[in-house]
């Protein structure tokens, strides 16, 4: 954990008993002996009082008047939600595009296998595109891919070092094109830098495949 800046000596002591607590989950200290597994009490200062909609509580309480500050740079650069599945990413990335009033635009991706293996017709005679586009996997973007300005996304390989573009950095998008998106940078030293965001090729590093997945 990262002790950030801030402004009152009881907010630094509560980051640092959180950060402390946090270590100790990850170290495995909390919660007495275990095998592995253990209950571990969470303050209630750190829950959130979920209502029928758990997503609709985490997205507001981390996002509060989301639709008037979409635009705001401060107010994005601030916050961020930690999904633990993809899954769950998905369900929240799809009710805070529905909270954006801009028109989306969606990206379909175009998938192969890798042509370097020798017998490149069998391999699309047993993978069909249908099959292809199913294929979820960290890092690497859906198939299907849905865009609206004011959006916050995140970068997923290193594209250049010097503007901050690596594995990683937040932007928010500023315009959608077919080939490339403009986007404005949220983090790094090159905070509110306009960048185009160009089309890639990705190549997910999974050992469950029997082949190498291209999507573009």
């Amino acid at each position: 954990m990262r002790l950030q800046h801030v402004e009152f000596d009881e907010d630094l002591i509560n980051l640092k008993s959180f950060s402390e607590w946090i270590a100790s989950i990850g170290n495995g200290t909390i919660g007495g002996p275990n095998d592995d597994n253990a209950v571990i009490d969470i303050p209630d200062n750190l829950l959130l009082n979920a209502s029928d909609d758990p997503v609709a509580s985490i997205v507001n309480n981390t996002y509060p008047n989301f639709t008037s500050n979409v635009n705001e740079t401060k107010y994005l650069q601030g916050r961020a939600i930690l999904a633990p599945t993809l899954n769950v990413v998905e369900i929240v990335n799809e009710y805070m595009i529905s909270l954006n009033a801009a028109e989306a635009k969606t990206c379909l991706s175009l998938d192969t296998t890798c042509r370097s293996y020798c017998n490149v017709d069998l391999l699309q005679d047993l993978y069909t595109p249908e099959f292809l586009n199913a294929i979820r996997w960290s890092g690497v973007s859906n198939h299907e891919l849905k865009l609206k300005v004011g959006g916050p996304v995140m970068l997923l390989r290193n594209i250049d070092y010097s503007l901050g573009l690596c594995n990683g950095t937040r932007l928010v998008i500023i315009r959608t094109r077919n080939h490339v998106l403009e986007s404005k940078i949220l983090t790094s030293s090159n905070t509110r830098h306009k960048v185009l965001i160009p089309m890639m090729t990705l190549t997910p590093s999974n050992p469950k495949l029997l082949f190498e997945l291209r999507r573009r």
